[in-house]
């Protein structure tokens, strides 16, 4: 009985079965760059708010200290969203009249809040606290980079699980003094693998085996 395949047949055989696997391995890569890519996350990807605030102008041009308007972040999990009394504290008399404050006004008389875009938006199931992050030693750009140079606000990570294990995996890189919480020109010194080991027995941080715990987030 005559061959049915030449010899060359289990070449091709072969090279088919390497190219498959190549390709299938291709399509992993290409699934977990996509999932870590702003398309998904939406980093790097400005939000637009019913009033363009810019922290640009707030934080970096007139300088106020974020707990002004976020006023829990050092007492509870939420940093809290400003209620529209905070602006009108300034805007009482500041632009007063400016048409692009309507909003924030028609929200004084009527007692409606305005409903803001969330940007920082995590799962329902990850348990994030802002104060213990804060008294800790992690400062607000750490997380939400530097906003004042934000005309509208963005998120600048991934806020994935790999994200926050990073940084849980090895926190004294990230720890800073308690002067330096809000200040977004804040860097690492040379000095900060000692300066933060001495940061986080001062701070009492728990070690990374506990800070990857699952039910550290997961709760």
């Amino acid at each position: 009985m005559p061959q049915l395949f030449t010899r060359s047949t289990n070449t091709l055989a072969r090279l088919s079965i390497v190219v498959v696997i190549l390709l299938l391995g291709l399509g992993g890569w290409l699934t977990l760059e996509l999932m870590r890519s702003p398309f998904v996350t939406q980093a790097f990807v400005a939000r637009e708010q019913p009033v363009q605030f810019s922290h640009k102008h707030h934080v970096g041009d007139d300088g106020i200290d974020c707990r002004y308007c976020h006023t829990t972040v050092e007492t509870a999990s939420s940093a809290g969203i400003p209620a529209t009394k905070t602006c009108m504290n300034c805007h009482s008399q500041l632009f007063a009249n400016s048409p692009y404050l309507e909003i924030v006004r028609e929200s004084w008389r009527t007692g409606q809040p305005i409903k803001w875009a969330r940007v920082h938006d995590l799962p329902d199931f990850a348990y994030f606290n802002h104060s213990i992050h804060v008294n800790k030693g992690v400062g607000c750009s750490t997380c939400h980079g530097q906003v004042d140079q934000m005309p509208l606000m963005w998120n600048v990570a991934s806020l994935q699980m790999e994200w926050c294990l990073e940084c849980h995996r090895d926190p004294e890189k990230v720890l800073r003094e308690q002067k330096d919480i809000t200040n977004m020109e804040w860097q690492p010194p040379a000095n900060q693998a000692e300066k933060g080991k001495e940061l986080a027995e001062r701070y009492k941080i728990q070690k990374p085996n506990v800070l990857t715990s699952c039910s550290t987030c997961h709760r």
